[in-house]
């Protein structure tokens, strides 16, 4: 026996000297999930060993802008924001005119090829019926340095009649992209060689139409062992979400699919945190071990019961797991969890380049001149350049804001026509988090319904607000035949609908500013209290004890479809004056991530402290 072991000592001591050159760990790791926290679903990730042995990774972002973000990791866990590959308007002006929050880019991937790093997308109109090609607006850009937002090209479009398109290239060097078919009467996997340059696209098959689940969608093909594999996600994005996969030694098929299917889910897993599991991408690291990322969402084991009212305002997040081979040629998916053994990994280490910071990093912006907004920053579809100005002449270091006419409602929920809306923010990256500014906004108001304030929210249909807003007096013993002077109030208001629920009874409470504030910059915060409630407080600038709720809002109330709780500012005539009716003047944004929740138990000891 003391042999036996000795030998075995003898193997372990070999495999950890060969370890150690690469800078990996010499234990299996253990890692927490999200990786990416926060709004930042379809993950399609890479490694790029040309690039210091770099992962990247790209997600959806829907309507807001800049959009699609990029983030590197050199260990796996710490991601940083380094590009965005969708910053400039005029790459999709189109954008800034969809109506529907579930509009917008959906599901890019992420490739590297012969120095050339490709992001291919779909720019969705869910106004026009799915049998209409121009819903799908199918494009790529490219660049050779992902480390800068601007070095990302104009797209190249091509006609493809459905979404979440991904590239293939073939032993030969020939392209293919995959996507779903749209047509409810034949959901399934699409096919076609597709020219990188031109963007004209060849014959389209559908090799595979998935194993019986609802919306076979977000393909992606890899070449294994002289295998064709075809990854897919089933099931929609919600409680049946699941990970398929099929292969074949022949690109056009026919496949079979894994015996195991679905091979990654949280479906009928109640005992599960993270739920909604699906929509993978697989890749390798320097080692040749495989990896898959996903999407979950972090809802506990109860959301299958009703998930278009659960609690879930991180709304979907990107989720890393190990994945191994079998002898039968079929990968085995590790479970999502929120801490998980896996393979070893290198040595912490966080990318030097990159234009932004960690996802689930902290805000401390002072707007200094000179300065731009910070990348992780986004508006609601195209923001009207001129209605933001980084420390003006006379302002140094605050962010000036020109108010839209439109508010975050916009028309009724869903619409803004292309005339933009005043707002900028930032993902919640935490489940408990602090988010606050401070506004100089005395000079700013002078009319009737002008109004600027912090908002929490995941669309036009979904978001509640704090705001000081100029009314007109509620002086009861007015007997002036003049109109009702007016005055500052502090308006606490949210609108709350989706299809499923109908409209919420959201509050719209109006609060007469308190003795002493008049005149005064006034600090604007949110913050999540627990795991199911937000507070919206006000109170003067630097007089922290001053601070006052003013009102409260539920997790259930701001349901996700795609996106995720964004944090920001806005500012608005409420439908009057015109646009840029006043400007008005933000400073000391702070967002401090306060802790995260990665298992019920996490939730249930937080509630109890509270």
């Amino acid at each position: 026996m003391f042999a036996a072991n000795m030998q075995h000592l003898a193997l372990l001591t070999c495999f950890l000297a060969l370890l150690s050159p690469l800078g990996i760990s010499a234990q299996n790791s253990t890692f927490r999930n999200p990786i990416i926290t926060g709004f930042h679903p379809d993950p399609s990730c890479i490694f790029v060993p040309d690039l210091d042995d770099t992962w990247f990774c790209a997600s959806s972002s829907f309507l807001a802008f800049p959009g699609l973000p990029i983030h590197a990791s050199r260990d796996l866990v710490h991601w940083k924001h380094v590009s965005n590959a969708f910053s400039r308007s005029d790459q999709l002006p189109g954008m800034a005119f969809l109506p529907k929050a579930t509009s917008g880019i959906y599901a890019p991937t992420l490739r590297f090829r012969e120095g050339i790093f490709y992001v291919v997308a779909t720019l969705v109109n869910q106004q026009l019926p799915r049998v209409n090609d121009s819903r799908w607006d199918n494009f790529l850009v490219t660049t050779e340095d992902p480390y800068s937002s601007e070095a990302w090209s104009d797209p190249i479009h091509f006609s493809f009649p459905g979404f979440d398109p991904s590239p293939f290239w073939d032993d030969d060097g020939t392209t293919y992209v995959s996507g779903a078919h749209t047509a409810a009467y034949y959901p399934g996997i699409m096919h076609a060689p597709l020219d990188l340059e031109t963007g004209e696209i060849g014959n389209i098959i559908m090799p595979w139409n998935g194993t019986g689940g609802s919306s076979p969608e977000g393909p992606h093909i890899f070449k294994r062992d002289g295998w064709y594999y075809l990854l897919a996600a089933e099931g929609g994005t919600r409680e049946n979400h699941m990970v398929t996969m099929a292969r074949s030694r022949n690109l056009q098929g026919p496949f079979e699919p894994a015996p195991a299917n679905p091979l990654l889910t949280a479906a009928n897993d109640t005992s599960s945190y993270f739920q909604a599991v699906g929509h993978a991408d697989l890749f390798q690291d320097a080692n040749g071990r495989w990896w898959a990322v996903a999407l979950a969402v972090r809802a506990g084991g109860s959301y299958g019961e009703a998930p278009y009212f659960a609690n879930l305002p991180l709304g979907r997040e990107t989720v890393l797991t190990p994945v191994t081979w079998e002898e039968d040629g079929w990968p085995v998916f590790t479970p999502v969890s929120g801490e998980v053994s896996g393979w070893p990994l290198p040595a912490e280490e966080i990318p030097e380049q990159g234009e932004g910071q960690l996802s689930d990093a902290n805000d401390s912006v002072i707007f200094p001149p000179g300065s731009k907004l910070p990348i992780h920053f986004v508006h609601w579809r195209l923001p009207t350049a001129r209605n933001y100005a980084v420390s003006p002449p006379g302002h140094w270091h605050t962010l000036a804001l020109k108010s839209s006419v439109l508010n975050l409602t916009g028309f009724d929920g869903d619409y803004a026509l292309g005339r933009g809306q005043t707002f900028v923010g930032r993902r919640m990256a935490h489940s408990l988090f602090r988010f606050r500014v401070d506004v100089d906004w005395a000079s700013s108001l002078t009319k009737e319904e002008m109004e600027v304030g912090v908002s929490a929210i995941q669309d036009q249909a979904q978001h509640f607000d704090l705001g000081i807003v100029l009314l007109e007096s509620s002086q009861e013993n007015n007997t002036s035949s003049a109109p009702p002077p007016l005055q500052p109030y502090i308006r606490f208001r949210g609108h709350s609908e989706t299809p499923y629920r109908g409209l919420t009874n959201a509050p719209s409470e109006i609060y007469p500013l308190p003795g002493g504030w008049a005149g005064q910059k006034l600090t604007l915060q949110i913050e999540a209290v627990n795991s199911t409630h937000f507070a919206f407080s006000a109170g003067p600038a630097g007089k922290e004890a001053e601070i006052r709720v003013f009102g409260h809002c539920r997790g259930d109330e701001l349901v996700p479809y795609y996106s995720g709780l964004v944090l920001g500012v806005y500012a608005t005539s409420n439908g009057k004056h015109g646009e840029r009716a006043f400007e008005t003047y933000i400073s000391n944004w702070q967002y401090i991530g306060l802790r995260q929740f990665r298992s019920q138990e996490d939730v249930d000891d937080a509630d109890r402290e509270v």
